[in-house]
């Protein structure tokens, strides 16, 4: 058991490893550029009802005001292989080398029904990026088996530099999912996904902002955040990284900074990670 100084200095090095995921809408980069800054590294969503060129504009631009950028590709708003490969050529010319590769939420619309079929297809085309981002389920995925998140973990880590872990809520289901996924053999490194300090009405007024399809889902596949954040001394992703500390911080873990999912709650995700190594350097 690691003693309480090291836990702490263990979570001071992720929070200072901490990568912003936002939202591509209208205002994002303007609070990007007012709070974040440049030594972060921000990846920016997909979405389905604005198509990818709004997710790739703003990469662009975030890159040339000198952060890390980080679009996400998601694999069912690719058509086929000429598209993923002008995609690359597009991004690799903006000197972006980092993506992320989920299966997204939209509909398939041609070749890649999940983010295995375009990651093979990306290292058949020379693997352009040098690090490619995949994501892990510590929980149950709502529409894939447990078997199959397991298995496409599996395959994928042979496309992938790094995995991101989806949301979740329970520290004890993390750890355990951390622990069996270094048992089987998968050993890239990881970074933890945690919620930034939001609201319960700044969340439902991102809802709201994201298309009314768009919203559905994302209301769906939150609801247990939003149920956290009701309940009183409801979940935060600081006592949940407080709680995971122990599982994460062994170097044997391989965990090697946080994905914080922002919701557009920039300002605060910044201030909220500031604050904290304050505290915990102190």
């Amino acid at each position: 058991m690691r003693n309480k100084s090291e836990i702490k200095h263990a979570l001071v090095g992720l929070l200072q490893h901490a990568r912003y995921e936002v939202l591509p809408t209208p205002s994002t980069e303007d609070k990007v550029l007012a709070h974040v800054p440049v030594d972060r590294t921000v990846t920016i969503t997909a979405s389905p009802s604005k198509g990818l060129d709004v997710t790739f504009d703003l990469a662009e631009r975030l890159g040339k005001a000198g952060y890390i950028a980080v679009p996400h590709i998601a694999a069912r708003m690719v058509s086929d292989r000429a598209e993923l490969q002008e995609i690359c050529a597009r991004l690799t010319a903006a000197g972006i080398t980092t993506v992320f590769i989920p299966g997204g939420d939209a509909e398939t619309v041609g070749s890649y029904p999940d983010a295995l079929a375009l990651l093979e297809d990306l290292r058949e085309i020379g693997s352009p990026f040098p690090n490619v981002g995949i994501t892990g389920y510590p929980e149950s995925h709502p529409s894939i088996n447990d078997d199959l998140t397991i298995q496409a973990m599996w395959d994928k880590r042979r496309h992938a530099t790094h995995i991101v872990s989806n949301l979740t809520f329970d520290p004890k289901v993390f750890a355990a999912w951390l622990a069996r996924m270094r048992t089987r053999g998968v050993t890239l490194p990881l970074l933890v996904g945690l919620p930034g300090p939001i609201d319960r009405t700044k969340l439902l007024g991102m809802a709201t902002k994201i298309g009314v399809g768009e919203s559905t889902k994302f209301l769906a596949k939150n609801k247990r955040l939003f149920a956290g954040l009701a309940a009183p001394g409801g979940f935060t992703g600081e006592r949940f990284l407080e709680q995971v500390a122990a599982a994460v911080s062994p170097p044997s873990a391989i965990v090697e900074g946080l994905h914080v999912f922002t919701f557009n709650q920039i300002a605060e995700t910044e201030a909220w990670r500031t604050s904290m190594i304050e505290r915990l350097s102190h």
